[in-house]
């Protein structure tokens, strides 16, 4: 099952410069929560603070806390391997790993968090999360072939069973289809809704449409001014969002007579 995140008082700093201001956002379990929102307003930054993928950066850190089901992800005592094992990331562009066959790319984070598993399992795991990724039937006559040989809508979705097979409790999607085709697009929504069964899931989109068909939440973050720090500007469940939206910003953002 999904877990819940609750964010408190989020700062996120590239080195000096502060990226984002206090962020309070309590995202729940098994639903779909979309970041939303102008360039550079943050959505990706704060979605990398969840699996602890930002600190990548030199000199980038946070104050606050993330909380996953009430521990938090940034105590001095958690190992940042294993936050990124309860939170998995598909990426803007799909990217298996191009030496690896489809087989090998399923298994591949099982196989760096060292899991020693056996051949009938790994074999079980791999359909597991292909079919979960909705790809087993188009490719379980091919498991040996490159991924990168896939199409990019099948690329995608082989990236979300990679994330899958080592049974996260949340999936993080930044922006997971804006390379993809409009029937594509529309494969990955439609995994998506299915996912949110046994994961939570949060997404970064630009795509309104999206957002609007597939969020049950949805976050808009905003700027004061280009230079300043993000923030989250407006909460709200989605049909309150694109309907009736309580923010003034929010209603010129998602009608489209924002900037």
């Amino acid at each position: 099952m999904g877990q819940r995140i609750d964010i408190q008082h989020l700062n996120v700093y590239y080195g000096d410069f502060l990226a984002v201001e206090d962020v309070n956002l309590n995202i729940d379990a098994n639903k779909v929560t979309a970041f939303i929102g102008p360039s550079g307003c943050g959505k990706s930054t704060v979605l990398r603070t969840l699996d602890r993928m930002h600190e990548i950066t030199p000199g980038a850190h946070v104050t606050g806390e993330v909380l996953l089901e009430g521990q938090n992800l940034y105590a001095k005592d958690v190992d940042p391997v294993a936050v990124r094992r309860d939170v998995g990331m598909v990426f803007q562009r799909p990217n298996p790993f191009p030496t690896m066959s489809i087989r090998q790319n399923v298994l591949a984070g099982v196989t760096l968090n060292n899991k020693r598993i056996s051949k009938s399992d790994a074999d079980d795991l791999v359909e597991w999360a292909l079919r979960g990724a909705n790809l087993w039937n188009e490719v379980k006559d091919r498991l040996d072939k490159p991924g990168i040989g896939l199409s990019g809508g099948q690329q995608q979705r082989l990236c979300i069973a990679r994330a899958v097979a080592v049974h996260p409790k949340v999936l993080l999607m930044d922006e997971p289809c804006s390379a993809l085709d409009p029937i594509s697009t529309l494969a990955v929504e439609d995994l998506i809704n299915e996912l949110k069964k046994d994961y939570t899931i949060v997404i970064v989109t630009h795509n309104m449409q999206q957002a609007a068909r597939i969020a049950d939440y949805t976050a808009f973050f905003n700027l004061k001014a280009v230079g300043q720090p993000g923030h989250l500007e407006y909460f709200a469940d989605t049909t309150t969002m694109f309907n009736n939206p309580q923010n003034e910003e929010a209603e010129r953002y998602v009608s489209g007579r924002f900037g």
